[in-house]
């Protein structure tokens, strides 16, 4: 909210966890681990292989699915492949403002410069290719985002585009006040993700436990989906999925049973004895008071119409 960023590189790892070389994967380890004995361990456990169907199958690449470990080696993997070569060589190489945000195999990439911007996708093809990776064509793009875009989409009546990022779509919205400000709201393919996940649920536990056994579970898990989704801004998002948990919990305790006797009335009064915890925001992004009105005299260079405040 507070840089001069212009361009977002919205890029996918194909097929990440499977890809992964384990000989880059054990020199990404020798970096850091002097221990031959646990080198040897992790090696092993690379080549530990699957079982599909009963059958076991050898790996000479990837991660096992589901292993302990295999997120922490991701991260370690990207941490080289990635993290170190971006700040040790790519930043060096740019004139403008560049910032990499990575959260496992997710990451997005902000550019002030849109030259510099498409030089780094290919870059990055040739960076991922070295290691045996690849960008998923198909699920990456560069798009134009960020306090000047939009100011300029006001004034031409245009809309600027969105992007996801950890269950997130990033938008730009404005505060009360008209100025810029970066929104957040749950993406619609998480959310139709997590309403599947939860109906599922609700029909498959509903003649497995009493409803006093399974209710204090629902009831952590919308809790859980705050603490995550609660950010500011999100609250309508909070709303819906609350209405819709509480619609489902209906629905299912009473298809316990063909008679379909458990009453609305009888809902109510559930919810008014336990009820079902409301949303409500766990992250407050906006409370800098330093973030309204971010006006200088002197705009930041490339861009003659974005301001920024002293000290951004």
């Amino acid at each position: 909210m507070t840089k001069p960023v212009n361009y977002v590189v919205d890029m996918d790892i194909e097929k990440f966890f499977d890809t992964i070389e384990h000989g880059w994967m054990m020199e990404c380890l020798k970096q850091r681990v002097a221990d031959r004995s646990l080198l040897r361990l992790i090696a092993r456990f690379l080549k530990a292989g699957v079982l599909e169907e009963g059958k076991y199958l050898e790996t000479d690449r990837g991660t096992p699915q589901g292993g302990v470990l295999s997120p922490l080696l991701a991260n370690i993997y990207l941490h080289y492949v990635l993290d170190v070569w971006f700040d040790k060589k790519v930043n060096k190489m740019l004139k403008g403002y560049a910032c990499l945000i990575r959260y496992a195999d997710d990451f997005v990439v902000c550019f002030q410069a849109e030259r510099e911007a498409k030089a780094f996708g290919e870059m990055l093809r040739e960076r991922l290719k070295k290691f045996g990776l690849r960008v998923s064509e198909s699920k990456s793009r560069i798009l134009e985002f960020g306090r000047y875009v939009w100011e300029k989409a006001r004034r031409e009546g245009k809309k600027v585009e969105t992007f996801d990022f950890l269950g997130f779509t990033h938008y730009c919205d404005k505060t009360r006040r008209g100025f810029f400000k970066l929104g957040r709201k749950t993406s619609s393919k998480k959310f139709r993700q997590k309403a599947k996940e939860l109906n599922q649920w609700l029909k498959k536990v509903r003649n497995v436990a009493k409803l006093k056994e399974w209710w204090p579970v629902l009831k952590m898990k919308l809790t859980g989906h705050y603490r995550y989704y609660g950010v500011s801004g999100n609250y309508p998002a909070l709303r819906l999925y609350y209405t819709l948990a509480s619609k489902l919990a209906y629905k299912w305790i009473n298809r316990r049973s063909q008679k379909k006797s458990y009453t609305f009335a009888k809902y109510l009064r559930l919810l008014a004895f336990d009820p079902l915890p409301k949303p409500r925001i766990h992250h407050s992004l906006f409370t800098l008071s330093s973030l309204r009105g971010c006006v200088t005299e002197e705009p930041y260079a490339g861009n003659p119409h974005v301001r920024f405040c002293e000290g951004h």
